[in-house]
């Protein structure tokens, strides 16, 4: 057979083998990956817009010619394919967006986005069309990447180029306050990545989320406020660009638009042509921004070695203004600690459907060294005095229900906002002599009655102990807790009054061996007389009261102890709930530790 003859034979035993048309066998997910591809996973169109390009006979030019195609397919009538025609511009357009970095062509894409989802009387893409969320995406993105300016989200008004044409955007100041605080400085969080958090929540809807920092309009409010923002605090906002689109505009190449700013405590969704449309936010996201190389963090070890380490800061700290009907939980950290650990607790119980429109997050900053007593009569001021701010008339019946939660220290001074102490922390360290007979300045007498005698916050109605060493920690008697308590320096204000105490009074000191200020580790010995009054301390009738226990190891509980606290310290009798976590001390954001929160908010919501 001649070389010609034989490869006729070959094509023909091929042809006979594999039809034209026809599958291939592969797996589901191979299928699945190609059919849910788009630009914003992959980089490249999906394939309702490749189809579509193919169709027109505009792939391959669309590959050489970006702008020209695009051009002629922003004029070119749709008919019955026009929404296919408009998802298709938008995801062509941020293609060419990051192909040519050209902003214009980002604001292009959320431009056809919105038209695709909000057609001038239609009705839209139905639920199930996948390219509903796909559009939705490449809106978010291109409205973000539209508006950047550097490093930051530019939300201003005026006119904007457009490939084929211009936008002029409307924007309203009052868009900007949020409380007593002006939104500034938005930055985009799609590029971040979040670190430290167990989960990363997003509340999936319309609207470029964001991460906005925060100015006072009232400065003179925020030095005096009893409860404020945290100067570093990134609020969760999202940015919605509402374009009016019609086919008059597309072919004037003029279009407006009005740029609307929500912020995640107050709006949830938006009314767009009588539909009501989740907006998409990022809490996540915001709270890691918030916490990321914090001075926080610093002030842990120096908040508790130094009793006046900024004294400015310290006090009743918020996550959002006030926002009446929500319920206040009140999280109060431990030694050497921060409102920071309470990240993890934060960022689940924020973005819970149920319980994140419910409360009102607010965390107690304190120096951790300063005598324990000192501490509680400052969470008690911060309480009272915030309540009074906000609400003098009597008015809102959420903030009589408050709930506070203590870790380790924390819950120590959560106990003391619900109890009544009569004489005891007196006569533990007055030496049997009478109060009102105490040789000392009237400004030291107050301070002294300030911080010894105790009656309950009574809008505290639930509180929460988180490895609590209601008995002491045995640490405190080591010589490690000897060390740590003479590393604490305190304020003059204590300073002052301790030396006045101590001098004018020597044998009432003397009888109780009080030579100095103890601080807080020294507080927390077992046998100290401040352990000793506290154990007889009872909860104010009416309040409600749950323990949270850590305990290492898989032994016996009774006899464990979380490397900090013994299970015998932190039990308290006549508590509703007692859980014992598998743990070591820092136990706040361990799963068993946040889903036991995550019941008793949810329970105290329930109950009247």
């Amino acid at each position: 057979m001649t070389r010609p003859l034989l490869l006729l034979a070959l094509a023909s035993l091929t042809l006979a083998c594999a039809s034209p048309v026809g599958v291939t066998r592969v797996s589901e997910e191979s299928v699945h990956r190609a059919l849910t591809a788009n630009v914003l996973s992959t980089g490249e169109p999906s394939p309702f817009s490749m189809a579509i390009l193919a169709r027109l006979g505009l792939r391959e030019r669309f590959e050489s010619e970006p702008e020209a195609v695009l051009g002629e397919l922003h004029v070119r009538p749709g008919g019955a394919y026009e929404p296919g025609r408009r998802f298709l511009l938008s995801e062509l357009s941020l293609y060419h967006a990051t192909q040519s970095g050209k902003r214009e062509w980002y604001l292009a894409a959320a431009l056809y986005a919105w038209a695709f989802l909000f057609p001038e009387g239609g009705a839209g893409p139905d639920a199930f069309d996948p390219r509903q969320r796909v559009a939705a995406d490449i809106y978010n993105q291109g409205v973000t990447e539209g508006l950047r300016v550097g490093d930051y989200v530019e939300l201003r008004g005026g006119r904007r180029a457009l490939p084929f044409g211009t936008l002029d955007i409307l924007t309203d100041p009052a868009q900007f306050r949020w409380g007593r605080h002006q939104l500034v400085r938005f930055s985009s969080v799609a590029e971040l990545e979040v670190r430290g958090l167990r989960n990363r929540y997003r509340r999936a809807g319309i609207g470029a989320p964001l991460a906005a920092s925060t100015e006072s309009a009232y400065p003179e409010f925020e030095r005096v406020a009893w409860l404020r923002i945290p100067v570093a605090l990134k609020v969760p906002v999202t940015a919605l660009l509402r374009f009016e689109y019609s086919e008059q505009s597309a072919k004037a190449g003029e279009f407006r638009g009005r740029l609307e700013i929500f912020a995640e405590d107050i709006a949830n969704s938006v009314e767009i042509t009588g539909r009501t449309v989740p907006l998409e936010y990022e809490p996540s996201a915001a709270l890691a921004y918030t916490l990321d190389r914090s001075d926080v963090w610093k002030a842990e070890l120096r908040g508790y070695r130094s009793g006046s380490y900024q004294s400015h800061r310290m006090g009743l700290w918020a996550m959002h203004p006030y926002r009446e009907g929500r319920t206040p939980v009140v999280w109060v950290h431990g030694t050497a600690s921060s409102p920071g650990r309470w990240a993890e607790m934060l960022n689940e119980f924020q973005a819970d459907p149920v319980l994140g429109d419910r409360y009102q997050h607010w965390l107690f900053f304190y120096n951790t060294g300063n005598p324990i007593l000192y501490s509680a009569a400052q969470l008690r001021d911060f309480l009272r005095g915030a309540i009074r701010d906000l609400d003098p008339n009597g008015e809102d019946p959420a903030l009589r229900r408050m709930l506070v939660v203590g870790h380790s220290q924390g819950g120590i001074l959560t106990r003391l906002t619900a109890v009544e102490s009569g004489n005891l922390f007196w006569d533990a360290a007055g030496g049997g002599l009478p109060f009102e007979d105490l040789d000392v300045t009237p400004q030291t007498r107050d301070l002294l009655s300030h911080a010894l005698f105790f009656s309950p916050v009574k809008e505290v109605t639930r509180v929460v102990f988180i490895a609590t060493p209601h008995g002491g920690s045995f640490l405190a008697n080591w010589r490690l807790g000897t060390f740590a308590s003479k590393l604490v320096s305190f304020s003059g204000e204590l300073v002052r009054a301790g030396a006045e105490l101590l001098s004018a009074n020597p044998e009432a000191m003397a009888a109780r061996r009080l030579s100095r200020v103890p601080s807080s580790v020294d507080n927390m010995k077992p046998d100290s007389a401040f352990t000793r009054a506290l154990q007889q301390t009872v909860l104010a009738p009416g309040v409600r009261a749950h323990s949270i226990v850590a305990v290492k190891g898989d032994g016996p509980f009774r006899s464990g102890n979380d490397g900090v606290v013994e299970y015998e310290s932190a039990h308290i009798d006549g508590v509703e709930s007692e859980v014992v976590v598998r743990s070591s001390h820092s136990t706040q954001a361990n799963p068993t530790t946040v889903e036991e929160m995550r019941r008793i908010l949810t329970l105290h919501l329930e109950q009247p």
